[in-house]
């Protein structure tokens, strides 16, 4: 899922990057209040794991890569803001030691997978977790996949529309929504569901390790 450079216009990456800067800010803010001396070897433990499960990528049609995320599971654990910041970390680390990923297209991408996903997580595991808590996490982790890669397939298919040469050819990513939607959803849905199964695994080991709250969705 991860967005290289060079396929986003200034157009696409300049505003995400506007977007993106104070909600780092607030996220930083949110991090020094909620994260304490014994929270933070635990939020090391789940960004290196999400570290890993990001890197383990399948390259796609469409100029993308499909791969288990782990933002879901932090965001679960310590709540939406830590998640965001936590996973800009590993999209950072990426960019700059793997080549996955772009230093220019990390807004759009921390945007995307970070912010979205771990909002979507967080707010629909509170929203079904009155229902059943196995379910709120299956399904919360399942559908904040296919949010994150609902907007990079629409941020990419974007792209002809709005950054065009002289003689309208594509000046970045050639392929409009009618490839990058059914290419980066489709594989997605059994990513998802795999990362969510695992998430499952995780969250329940956390919880009886007392990591987390029985009745809760991140740390106290």
């Amino acid at each position: 899922m991860h967005i290289p450079d060079g396929l986003i216009s200034p157009q696409t990456y300049l505003p995400a990057l506007a977007v993106a800067v104070p909600l780092w800010w607030w996220a930083a803010r949110a991090f020094t209040r909620q994260v304490g001396d014994e929270a933070l070897p635990r939020l090391a433990v789940f960004t290196a794991l999400a570290f890993v499960l990001s890197s383990l990528m399948l390259p796609l049609p469409g100029g993308t890569s499909g791969h288990a995320i782990g933002v879901g599971l932090l965001a679960l654990v310590f709540g939406p803001w830590v998640a965001f910041l936590a996973y800009t970390l590993v999209l950072v680390l990426q960019a700059l030691v793997m080549g996955a990923g772009g230093i220019t297209a990390l807004p759009v991408n921390a945007l995307a997978m970070g912010f979205i996903g771990a909002w979507t997580a967080y707010l629909l595991f509170h929203l079904l977790r009155h229902v059943q808590a196995d379910f709120a996490v299956l399904a919360a982790v399942f559908i904040s996949i296919l949010f994150s890669a609902l907007l990079v397939a629409l941020v990419l298919g974007l792209q002809p529309l709005i950054a065009q040469g002289p003689d309208g050819s594509p000046r970045f990513f050639p392929f409009g929504w009618s490839v990058t939607l059914p290419a980066i959803l489709l594989p997605h849905l059994f990513i998802g569901l795999a990362e969510a199964a695992l998430t499952l695994l995780i969250w329940r080991h956390a919880r009886r390790r007392c990591w987390i709250p029985a009745t809760s969705g991140r740390e106290i």
